[in-house]
């Protein structure tokens, strides 16, 4: 439109086609949100199910459970349907921000589960790395390899208060309200979870961020005050950062030296572990090009001459 005004303002030809060009431009944009208006009215659920409850959310969270009791944990014996039920009458009928933690009760009543002990793996911040370590460590256990977890692990669901069903069109997000039905859910999970952990934990934190260790985070939050000292041994804190940086916390450096203080303060015993070297691996098997990793290979490979000598 700049071009068009300079010409206008030299040419009076010019000045009628810019006019043409500018009306021919409008009438372009009207046509095309007119479109778009029926596009909206007649299928507003293509447009906007992306931000509402999965679609096909039943047949996943069911069929994940057939799935975890038959070929994950075959020794378990639940009723995958009756899970489903529970958990349906825990969210339809709720406004999208009134689903507590106690409204699970006869879902989680339905599926207990334990674990056996020196396997629990917690994380904040790490998710993509935890899930390669528990991978190549494979004796960890996360809340993700809890049926729960299984079952309704990047699910998004709410129900709607005046109908029977889910709303597939819209869900808020976690941060617009505490007793969102999908952060009840996983509070509740997480609660689980860390109660029942025992013998030697693992606690996986990101050293490139500020405020490694979040009292508002799940972990800050709902797990390490549901951990118990008289069933835990050890509290394995592992802090990685990212190979390239930044490098600003640590063992003995913000907020982590505040979660110490608070494991000490109810009589844990723990450990504190910067750039874990398995943790690295995994990092540089990523991203083999980063200086820090070619300084890793050259001390593995002479520690390897030495031990064959």
């Amino acid at each position: 439109m700049h071009e068009h005004v300079s010409l206008l303002r030299s040419n009076e030809a010019v000045r009628g086609l810019t006019l043409m060009t500018s009306r021919t431009f409008e009438t372009f944009v009207m046509i095309n949100m007119t479109i778009w208006f029926i596009v909206l009215l007649l299928c507003p659920s293509q447009l906007t199910a992306q931000f509402g409850t999965t679609p096909n959310i039943k047949h996943i969270v069911v069929g994940r459970c057939y799935n975890y009791i038959t070929l994950v944990n075959p020794s378990l014996r639940y009723d995958c349907e009756e899970i489903w039920r529970q958990f349906e009458e825990a969210v339809v009928r709720q406004s999208s921000c009134n689903v507590t933690v106690e409204d699970y009760h006869q879902m989680f009543y339905a599926m207990p589960q334990t674990w056996p002990c020196d396997r629990f793996l917690f994380w904040s911040k790490t998710r993509a790395l935890m899930h390669s370590y528990a991978a190549v460590v494979r004796h960890f256990w996360t809340l993700e390899d809890t049926l729960v977890g299984f079952m309704f692990n990047d699910l998004i669901w709410c129900g709607q208060e005046e109908d029977s069903g889910f709303d597939f069109s819209s869900c808020p997000e976690w941060s617009a309200c505490r007793n969102h039905p999908v952060y009840s859910l996983w509070r509740r999970a997480s609660q689980n979870f860390a109660e029942m952990a025992c013998g030697n934990i693992t606690v996986l934190l990101n050293g490139s961020i500020a405020n490694a260790f979040n009292r508002k985070s799940m972990f800050g939050s709902v797990e390490l005050d549901s951990l118990n000292p008289q069933r835990v041994d050890y509290v394995n804190i592992k802090v990685v950062t990212n190979l390239e940086g930044p490098y600003i916390e640590s063992c003995n450096q913000g907020s982590i030296v505040n979660l110490i203080q608070i494991l000490q303060s109810r009589g844990f015993r723990w450990t504190c572990i910067d750039n874990d070297q398995t943790l690295m691996i995994l990092q540089c098997i990523q991203d083999p090009k980063q200086s820090s990793c070619q300084t890793c290979a050259n001390s593995l490979l002479h520690r390897k001459s030495l031990t064959s000598n």
